[in-house]
């Protein structure tokens, strides 16, 4: 098995609220997680950005997925697609 090097990465999470629900959203993984409250929120996305990313190393699909999601290696190590900004879109929303 292929040995994996790991670096802190600053990975850009977005928790907003749903409903009663919090929702952590990150778009450099496309993984998207909810609880009840914020900090369980927190919690659960790094549990689930773990779990996503030691089956993607299990099945031998890293590389290409981080690929696809945008991500560039230089060097050796992984960088996520560096968020620019984010903003609040004003729109117009009619419904019948």
């Amino acid at each position: 098995m292929k040995k994996l090097s790991l670096k802190e990465i600053n990975l850009p999470v977005t928790i907003f609220k749903e409903g009663k629900s919090y929702v952590a959203y990150s778009p450099a993984l496309d993984l998207s997680t909810c609880a009840s409250t914020y900090k369980k929120a927190q919690t659960n996305f790094s549990e689930i950005m773990e779990i996503f990313i030691e089956e993607l190393i299990e099945m031998g699909t890293l590389d290409v997925v981080l690929r696809e999601l945008g991500w560039q290696k230089v060097k050796s190590n992984w960088q996520p697609p560096v968020v620019v900004s984010n903003y609040f879109q004003p729109m117009n929303l009619s419904y019948a």
